[in-house]
């Protein structure tokens, strides 16, 4: 086997057929939701939903409960953000893209520490709390929630918690054995640079017309 698609890949070799298809359908469409999101349409909910419920079952099948509760916390935000991109806010506009409040800031604060407090009681009580990997999947997992309710809210701030959260998974998922999932990240940090950037400027052009 070639050496450089075997240290990409071989960590396949134990897996089951099924579950290796079903993490690359997972990636397609997480793939799909957060290109959506970018382009700030309501599709970055359904696509979302699919792939965090295909990573839900995966992660619990992996024993890895901190991702699991991370995907599982996504499709329940899809489903309040989906319902937040399209509620209008009067009779002819749905909810805008606008940057984030002093309000919003604390209550994100207050997420990252109930998220950091939570993922610690759930790691310690199914005796996971046994690997640097730990430490890392509990900060992650607090960034990533507060990077969700922010992008459900439609909050431009969004967009730098993913860029930080993709950045700390692409290693990490690599070191886990998950070839896929970590590119998924690694694509996943450019898209979301690209997505701060777009946003920025819709928000800006939303701002001159008001």
């Amino acid at each position: 086997m070639n050496p450089i698609f075997d240290f990409l890949f071989g960590q396949y070799q134990g897996y089951p057929t099924s579950d290796i298809i079903i993490e690359i359908v997972a990636v397609i469409f997480g793939f799909l939701s957060v290109w959506f999101s970018k382009e700030n349409k309501i599709w970055v909910f359904p696509t979302g939903m699919i792939s965090t419920a295909l990573f839900v079952y995966l992660l619990l099948k992996w024993g890895l409960l901190g991702d699991m509760m991370i995907n599982g916390y996504y499709f329940i935000m899809s489903v309040y953000g989906w319902y937040i991109w399209t509620r209008k806010v009067d009779a002819t506009h749905v909810t805008p893209i606008s940057t984030t409040t002093k309000k919003e800031h604390l209550i994100s604060a207050g997420i990252f520490i109930a998220t950091l407090l939570f993922v610690f009681i759930i790691y310690k009580a199914f005796d996971k709390w046994n690997s640097w990997t730990a430490y890392v999947d509990t900060v992650t997992t607090a960034i990533f929630f507060v990077g969700m309710w922010l992008m459900a809210k439609r909050k431009i701030e969004n967009w730098l918690y993913w860029i930080v959260g993709d950045l700390i998974s692409v290693p990490l998922y690599f070191y886990k054995g998950f070839t896929f999932t970590s590119f998924q990240y690694f694509i996943f940090t450019f898209i979301a640079i690209f997505g701060y950037f777009a946003w920025k400027k819709h928000l800006h052009k939303n701002l001159q017309i008001v």
